[in-house]
């Protein structure tokens, strides 16, 4: 039997018939698409397999198209990283594979073709969960050589469980930017009904024009069809799994909303200037962590202590506390020279360490409170920091200073409610 047949399943008494998708890398699992779009797959020892029909060769190429210049539009590439939104899918198979020539986008979302001039390029192919610093690297040099080129907006595509990470590390490594960067994922695989994949795509297409010139990210605002939101690429964070309104601005609003029809509707401020050139730094410190403070975790830090590592985000609990069996702990990690920032378990809010004893303590101890910027965002901030400063007093200066709109002066009760 081949990619494509349509085979009938049976499992003792149950029956399932669909289309043979390929095996996993094992070969051990028999997979189908059923007719109502789902996948399943069983042992092919536990089943019996009988062919209904043959199906068409599989191919992954795609038709070729003519793809006309518009002196009008703006030119955009879309870079792809990994993950759904710009996938395409053989329905034939069930497979899934990437979209990044321009005649392949555009047959995946032919309204592209109305917004832009295309072009497009895989950077990496992987799951976002297994992305590394030596990635982050080769994005941000990808991006900055298509800056140079003179392109009038980028659109990275990135799956979504560490989009948030990615797009505050860009936020650091690319400066100056002229352009807008868009980060864009997608929750739900094209192949469903309820896809995201090309409204977030047309969204983040739709904001290349405009002057903004940061990193951020869009996706849905909504369930609904009904408009994006851009948010700035240090001060967001994936709150769902599994919604299409995953992602959230946190302790501020977003940037924008992006309507369907093309319509964009600015919420609060952004970067419209360049303070100079565009500048590319991939300076980072690798050997930095981030703990989750919770009872009984002091071995976790003595750990990281003892094999040399040059620094910790501490996501405390409340306004910036830890439990008191860490704090012999911290203070030896400081005597070694380790960097401690602190921000908050809690997702709004800012950290305050002046209030309870525990907080002061950490404090005059040298933890540093970090505002309101977000665990993830620290975490990110400080590999950049220790890969550009040996001094801690350095490092400090640079932690509690706005570098990329990571922190804010008040955290408003607005933007609290706005997001919830």
């Amino acid at each position: 039997m081949d990619i494509g047949d349509r085979i009938r399943i049976v499992r003792g008494e149950n029956i399932y018939e669909g289309l043979l998708m390929p095996s996993d890398s094992s070969g051990n699992i028999v997979s189908i698409k059923l007719d109502n779009g789902y996948n399943i797959g069983f042992r092919k020892e536990d089943v019996e397999l009988e062919l209904l029909e043959a199906g068409r060769p599989f191919s992954a190429t795609m038709p070729k198209i003519y793809v006309e210049h518009k002196e009008e539009l703006p030119n955009v590439a879309i870079l792809g990283t990994g993950g759904t939104v710009a996938s395409k899918i053989d329905y034939m198979t069930g497979a899934v594979y990437p979209a990044f020539s321009p005649e392949e986008l555009l047959m995946l979302v032919p309204e592209l073709s109305e917004l832009a001039n295309i072009s497009g390029k895989e950077i990496l192919s992987i799951v976002s969960e297994d992305i590394r610093f030596d990635d982050w690297k080769n994005v941000a040099r990808t991006i900055f050589k298509h800056v140079e080129d003179g392109l009038d907006g980028i659109v990275v595509t990135h799956g979504t469980d560490t989009l948030h990470y990615t797009t505050a590390m860009m936020s650091f490594m690319l400066r100056d930017i002229p352009v807008p960067i868009i980060f864009v994922g997608a929750q739900r695989s094209s192949d469903r009904p309820s896809s995201d994949a090309a409204f977030n795509l047309i969204s983040a297409v739709n904001f290349s024009s405009t002057d903004c010139k940061e990193v951020v990210l869009c996706m849905h605002a909504n369930m609904n069809d009904e408009y994006c939101h851009v948010h700035r690429g240090t001060k967001v964070r994936k709150f769902h799994t599994s919604r299409r309104d995953a992602f959230a601005s946190i302790n501020s609003m977003p940037i924008a909303r992006v309507y369907g029809k093309g319509q964009i509707d600015f919420l609060s401020n952004y970067r419209k200037e360049c303070g100079g050139g565009p500048a590319l730094d991939l300076d980072v410190e690798e050997k930095v962590a981030m703990i989750k403070t919770h009872p009984e975790c002091r071995d976790v830090l003595s750990c990281l202590i003892d094999k040399g590592y040059k620094g910790v985000i501490l996501e405390g609990t409340g306004l910036g506390h830890a439990p008191s069996s860490l704090h012999d702990e911290i203070k030896r990690g400081i005597e070694e020279g380790i960097f401690f920032g602190m921000t908050s378990q809690c997702i709004h809010g800012r950290v305050n360490m002046n209030v309870y004893r525990g907080g002061r303590m950490l404090k005059e101890e040298g933890v540093v409170p970090l505002g309101d910027m977000t665990s993830e965002t620290a975490w990110c901030k400080l590999c950049f920091a220790l890969g550009h400063h040996e001094d801690l007093t350095a490092v400090k200066k640079f932690m509690t200073t706005n570098i990329a709109g990571e922190l804010s002066e008040v955290s408003t009760i607005d933007s609290y409610n706005y997001c919830r």
